[in-house]
């Protein structure tokens, strides 16, 4: 079947012609003749990356083309369709989609309104005239309580990711766009899966709607291979980095669970030399922007994010998706495997877990219809071996263009004449990969746990600890200083920008910056010792935000929970000084305001704080906790 068959019009044809669609997806093929014939509301189910866009654009599209045509050019300009999506990158993609297949029909107008940017520029777009509205839930209910979105001429709403929408909390915010909009109106409901929720939205939304089901319900993506390793917590770090090595062309989404470990796992991965970025809430609209900017441009490899972040995000050619754990239900899964194997194209969908979500595997296995492969890490040689032909590859592909570069060829020649061809090889190749080899040369060994085993006992205790620990609980790398700095992810500094300020205050060369801890308060980073004092006096006397910023040598690994340990091993300097004034502090009181063992137990007439409990030194001094 082509697109001619389907019974598009002539404008529309020709778009997606010079996009590059030769034939329609099954999805596709279902839904257009269907929306062109019938005005009967629509469930269609369909894998992500699908077409789906394209399902039910088309035939808006046409719709609101013959419309125009009849009514003529000095018609008034109403907003006829409205597309509700979850996330503001789905909301733009949509739109960019509509945009694309609307090239050959000028008169047509498309708006995307999302929330996270000025609302005023989209005001004054719809007081113009917008024939269709992308939005947000949100955003479109401010815009219609402004009077700014009138809503009496839709004719056809489209509930994109509804399952989505709903777990995000949009119920209400559905309810109401969908009462300001004229009974008599179309609704059509696209989703990857057929969960209980989108039953649920079907009943509530829908009336005598047809269901159009692409595949089995609720099934992986068919060019998708499903991967897994079971490594434990302690080592998911590390299981990734073999996962990423072992790919030097890999093109990834890497998914977390939380914004903070998403965040978290970015900037580990920056600072050991991957390009990588992070995309996740907490992040302005602007950054979003940006970064996905990057990553579909392929100007970053790897884009670590969240779900909610991440959906509905169309990009061309991921090799891998990578679950760092496995999220809290399948149907989140299947979107997250849903970024790769599309278009007809192959992917993989990796998943790193330790032992506690191996029944997570057995759900999703059952849900999309498809089995887990167990994987094996790579080792370390296999590793060095695939970034060698990797350096090798490109050596080799690297076009010459003799006119440009024979004018420095002699001077080339003159100064690497005492060098060997081999000598020469050695050097190149050890230039393109001295990180892998540096890395894996004393690289810790990852057990992979078998799934049908328990740990043994007499090391669940080890483990469970392992699993616990910090970042920051360790002692610096050989030949490097830990320095402490009060500030952390509440400021605003991940690695990124501690990179920049230690550079930006420090004259002189570069400073080589090692491993990098982050926590809510405070942070800690390495520095080689030969610039450890050059740092510490760059730093001295900083501000940021009003604020002094404290800087020192890192005093040994804290125990975690104690006050040493919120301030990187050493005691805030406000509390060093009331303590040197004051003496030590009561016998009959610990640290925590709390009698000590034998000694005035039971006593409550007077509260702890009057007897130099933890907090009175804040009060004497009255500074910010973190100086």
């Amino acid at each position: 079947m082509t697109f001619t068959e389907l019974g598009l019009i002539e404008p529309l044809l020709q778009a997606v012609t010079e996009l590059g669609f030769e034939t329609p997806m099954p999805v596709q093929a279902a839904v257009i003749p269907h929306q062109l014939t019938s005005t009967q509301d629509l469930v269609a189910l369909a894998q992500t990356g699908t077409g789906k866009t394209a399902a039910y654009g088309l035939p808006l599209l046409q719709r609101l083309a013959t419309t125009l045509t009849d009514a003529g050019p000095e018609a008034h300009v109403a907003t006829t369709a409205i597309v509700l999506s979850p996330t503001r990158e789905l909301c733009l993609q949509i739109a960019d989609d509509l945009e694309a297949f609307a090239r050959h029909l000028p008169q047509v107008r498309v708006l995307p309104v999302y929330g996270g940017t000025d609302i005023m520029p989209q005001v004054r777009a719809l007081r113009r005239g917008v024939h269709i509205i992308v939005a947000t839930p949100g955003r479109l209910i401010d815009l219609m309580q402004r009077g700014a979105a009138k809503l009496d001429a839709v004719h056809t709403v489209v509930l994109d990711e509804a399952d989505e929408m709903l777990s995000m909390g949009f119920s209400e915010s559905i309810d109401a766009i969908l009462e300001g909009v004229p009974e008599e109106h179309r609704t059509l409901l696209f989703s990857a899966t057929m969960s209980k929720e989108i039953e649920r939205i079907a009943t509530r939304y829908l009336h005598d709607a047809r269901q159009i089901v692409v595949g089995s319900r609720n099934e992986g993506a068919e060019n998708v291979n499903h991967v897994y390793y079971m490594v434990r917590a302690s080592d998911k770090y590390p299981a990734l980095k073999r996962v990423v090595d072992y790919y030097p062309k890999i093109y990834a989404i890497i998914f977390c669970r939380t914004r903070m470990e998403t965040q978290e796992i970015a900037d580990h991965l920056i600072q050991d030399g991957y390009n990588a970025d992070a995309l996740h809430g907490d992040l302005s609209q602007q950054q979003r922007d940006l970064t996905m900017q990057r990553f579909r441009q392929h100007r970053i490899q790897l884009l670590v994010a969240t779900d909610v972040a991440a959906r509905g995000l169309d990009v061309d050619d991921l090799t891998h998706v990578i679950n760092y754990g496995m999220p809290d239900d399948t149907e989140n899964y299947t979107h997250r495997s849903g970024r790769t194997g599309r278009a007809g194209k192959k992917g993989t969908s990796i998943a790193i877990i330790h032992q506690r979500e191996r029944n997570r595997i057995r759900d999703v296995e059952r849900t999309i219809k498809k089995d887990f492969v167990r994987g094996t890490l790579p080792s370390p040689k296999e590793i060095c071996s695939k970034q060698l032909w990797k350096v090798i590859d490109d050596i080799e592909r690297v076009e010459v263009d003799e006119q440009e570069i024979e004018d420095f060829l002699p001077e080339v020649r003159r100064r690497l004449e005492w060098l060997d061809k081999d000598d020469l090889l050695r050097r190149v190749v050890s230039r393109e990969f001295s990180r892998f080899l540096r890395y894996y040369a004393n690289a810790p060994e990852i057990e992979e746990i078998d799934p049908g085993t328990r740990r043994p006992a007499d090391k669940a205790k080890s483990r469970k600890a392992a699993d616990k620990r910090q970042p920051g609980d360790h002692a610096p790398e050989a030949g490097f200083t830990r320095i402490f700095i009060t500030l952390g992810k509440v400021d605003g500094f991940y690695a990124r920008e501690i990179i920049g300020l230690v550079n930006n205050r420090c004259a002189g060369p570069k400073v080589e910056m090692g491993r990098i801890d982050l926590r809510p308060t405070f942070s800690f980073f390495e520095v080689p010792e030969g610039e450890a004092k050059r740092v510490l006096d760059a730093l001295q006397g900083l501000t940021v935000k009003g604020r002094h910023v404290g800087v020192d040598i890192a005093e040994g690994t804290p125990a975690k929970g104690t006050t040493a340990e919120k301030h990187g091993g050493r005691k805030p300097r406000a509390q060093r000084r009331f303590e040197q004034a004051q003496g030590d502090k009561p016998k009959a009181y610990n640290n925590k305001g709390k009698a000590n063992k034998g000694e005035k137990k039971g006593r409550k007439d007077k509260p702890a704080k009057e007897k130099g409990g933890k907090d009175d030194w804040k009060q004497f001094f009255r500074h910010d906790d973190r100086t």
